[in-house]
């Protein structure tokens, strides 16, 4: 975990350790530290132990036993889910939790004994107050921001935990140091933004940019951890809980799940088809709650209209219309969402850190809170014109948020929208203008109905199977297109993809690769390859479990590995995200090919078009840029220490700043626009820009260009395609 993201294992975190005699007599001298607060657990959620220890071990797809060696491996990730930097448990800790509780932890689960990991979590909380006393203590102290020589390690998720308690405050004290620096640098930032607005107030567009709190680092640093103190002794019983089941369920899978009912009622909420608020689901970050991360983000909604949120952008700050930024670093998620959400029309401003950004890079985004109706979360289409060999060509695009379908209308027997449904409409309508070729953009898709999947298939497939299903016990089933042949659309087609495509778009743009169907564009999907059953009937909250696995009908799975573009462009997310990068994602592996027949012949012409292509790509500004800010980003996540000198890091910063500066304006140079003086400049402009946008309709909001650019090289990928085959054609 990067230490720009960690302040500690937060007290939203529930989990927990013994404090040492020696801890205690270390600070005891300047503070009263009030014993762990007692929480019991209750029947219901002893119930909800037994309930989901037994479902896992005997439902889950890895027929996994819940014995002694899954057991260890759950107070592993239990320990780590609370401390995952490895600064607050001891060694000696440590260990003697593992011989009194590693081999017959999911044992007790599945007997509703949680005694053992309770009574871990009432000394993790002593913990914790010690953790924030120290550092509260110590920011009445002068700090030394100038130590050249003394550097902090950014990543301690593989560490060992320290030996004694002097090594472990020294980090502590390091850790204050740098968030001081950071923390710094960032309002230095924030100053001379605020300077270039006044120098030039043409750049703020005739926005209103919101400005932080007025706080000095050390009160900034004061408020939040006395807050997180403060917390500490709120946690519930159903925090511990949450911790507990979720260290079992997620030793599994990354996707089966404990939701306490709070949280459930908040997934059943998410679920219904009229939101209202920014459009996003957060959730606390893994292994590091102190900060609240977008999970995914809702088509249509002021969040994905502004263009600039990102899933896995952290948020550190939220505005309310005409106030200051709040620092909502060490909330509770809930706490949160309580500060974003509000009536319709009002504006309300995020602060955010992409991942693996330090604080002083990061970005406002101010939204305008509205209702996300389904019309506007739904299919969208449009056409794309691009000039070739003196000729204008047109092709038709279809973005697909989610394979969306409204069971709850269905079974009610009222009329209902059906992603499957929107698609066959839009691609009737855009054949019926004659467009060269159809685009299908699948990027950002999370996924949705495997049944919507199977039928939209069936519109550009004659017919055969799309997807094959496991269970654990080796069965397999295979969905089919099996509507007699019919096809909506048979002509020249794209399926775009990215990192953040996952399941259901898996299935989509594997299947159109398999039958060679069209030729799948973009980077190399998330590899969500799992089905999840809900269980909603647990006697306490609910859960997912994963009990299936999806399979191409070629026989490999979509796990892991995800699905690998035909044409490979640009990968705009940071290498940490996805399911190869998850903690126990399940492996990749085959079973048999399913019986299908080849629709196109796409693979022959791969290699030309991929050639072609990057002829475009290496002199395209858009691609360049693109490809010049991945590497830029790629740098800092590669950092694996930083120096606790402020100097040094501003310069560091400032190098960084500039090649970003360099890398817009060799862009703007290139599409004829007006260069930026300096980074102030460009950060206030770029601020102005996303709140504008985010005030626009979708039909009015002109698509960003270096996002426009993957849609138009797909266009011309087609063009090659097609003379590709012309050529081919004209030789026989």
């Amino acid at each position: 975990m990067k230490l720009q993201t960690l302040a500690c294992a937060v007290a939203i975190a529930t989990g927990g350790f013994f404090f040492s005699h020696v801890m205690n007599e270390a600070i005891a001298a300047n503070n009263t530290v009030a014993a762990p607060q007692t929480i019991q657990s209750t029947q219901e959620q002893a119930l909800v132990s037994r309930q989901l220890a037994t479902l896992v071990d005997r439902q889950h797809y890895l027929n996994m036993r819940l014995d002694g060696n899954t057991s260890n491996r759950i107070l592993d990730y239990y320990l780590d889910s609370l401390d995952a930097d490895h600064s607050l448990f001891l060694a000696s800790e440590v260990e003697q939790y593992k011989k009194n509780y590693g081999a017959t932890f999911g044992a007790a689960l599945k007997a509703g004994d949680l005694s053992g990991p309770y009574l871990i979590h009432a000394q993790y909380r002593e913990r914790l107050k010690q953790f924030y006393q120290f550092m509260l203590a110590e920011l009445k102290k002068p700090q030394n921001l100038k130590q050249s020589n003394v550097y902090i390690e950014t990543d301690r998720e593989k560490a060992p935990y320290f030996n004694a308690v002097e090594e472990q405050q020294k980090h502590w004290q390091k850790m204050l140091v740098s968030q001081l620096i950071n923390l710094n640098i960032s309002k230095e930032e924030e100053s001379a933004k605020q300077k270039a607005l006044k120098a030039d107030p043409t750049l703020a567009n005739g926005q209103d940019l919101t400005s932080p709190e007025d706080l000095t680092p050390v009160q900034t640093l004061t408020k939040r951890y006395t807050r997180q103190l403060e917390r500490v002794n709120r946690i519930k019983s159903d925090d511990v809980l949450d911790k507990t089941l979720n260290a079992m369920m997620l030793t599994y899978d990354p996707h089966s799940n404990y939701f306490p009912p709070v949280d459930a009622m908040e997934l059943n909420r998410q679920t219904t088809l009229q939101l209202e608020g920014i459009g996003v689901s957060i959730r606390p970050e893994r292994g590091n709650e102190d900060y609240t991360k977008i999970e995914t983000i809702v088509e249509g909604g002021p969040a994905s209209k502004s263009g600039q949120i990102k899933s896995g952008d952290r948020i550190i700050g939220v505005a309310q219309d005409g106030d200051k930024m709040v620092d909502v670093v060490g909330w509770a998620s809930n706490e949160v969402v309580g500060l974003i959400r509000g009536k319709r029309g009002t504006k309300v401003s995020l602060r955010l850190l992409g991942a693996g950004a330090s604080m002083s890079q990061a970005r406002t985004v101010s939204l305008v809170r509205d209702v996300i109706q389904e019309e506007d979360a739904g299919v969208r289409s449009r056409t794309v014109d691009i000039k070739r060999d003196g000729k204008n060509h047109t092709f038709g695009v279809i973005e697909i948020p989610s394979f969306y379908l409204n069971y709850r209308a269905r079974r009610a027997g009222t009329e209902y929208r059906s992603v499957s449904e929107d698609t066959n409409n839009a691609l009737k309508a855009l054949a019926a203008k004659n467009v060269e070729g159809i685009i299908i953009d699948l990027r950002n898709n999370p996924g949705g109905s495997l049944e919507e999947v199977a039928r939209m298939l069936g519109q550009v497939i004659r017919t055969g199977p799309v997807v094959q299903i496991r269970d654990g016990s080796g069965n397999v089933s295979v969905f089919e297109d099996d509507d007699g042949g019919a096809q909506t659309y048979a002509g020249p087609l794209a399926v775009m993809v990215n990192l953040a495509s996952a399941s259901a778009s898996e299935i989509y743009s594997a299947a159109i690769q398999d039958y060679e169907r069209g030729i799948v564009i973009g980077s190399t999907t998330t590899g969500k390859g799992t089905a999840q059953v809900q269980l909603d009937t647990l006697a306490h909250g609910q859960a997912t479990l994963t009990q299936r696995k999806f399979y191409r009908v070629t026989g490999g799975s979509t796990q892991n590995k995800g699905v690998v573009p035909d044409i490979k462009l640009v990968d705009i997310y940071n290498e940490e995200f996805g399911e190869r990068k998850a903690k126990n994602a399940l492996k990749w592996d085959t079973i048999p090919t399913a019986p299908f027949k080849r629709e196109g012949s796409v693979q022959p012409y791969v290699q030309n078009l991929a050639q072609l292509s990057q002829q475009r790509v290496v002199n395209d500004p858009q691609f360049k840029y693109l490809e010049q800010r991945k590497a830029i980003a790629k740098k800092t996540d590669e950092q694996k220490r930083v120096v606790l000198d402020i100097d040094q890091r501003k310069a560091e910063l400032n190098a960084l700043e500039q090649k970003t500066l360099e890398s817009e304006n060799q862009r703007r140079a290139v599409t004829g626009q007006k260069p930026y003086a300096n980074w102030e400049s460009y950060q206030a402009s770029m601020e102005a820009l996303i709140e504008a946008r985010a005030k626009m309709k979708a039909t009015q909001r002109p698509a960003l260009a270096e996002e426009e650019v993957f849609v138009t090289e797909s266009a011309h990928v087609l063009l090659d395609y097609a003379k590709l085959q012309s050529t081919q054609a004209s030789a026989q």
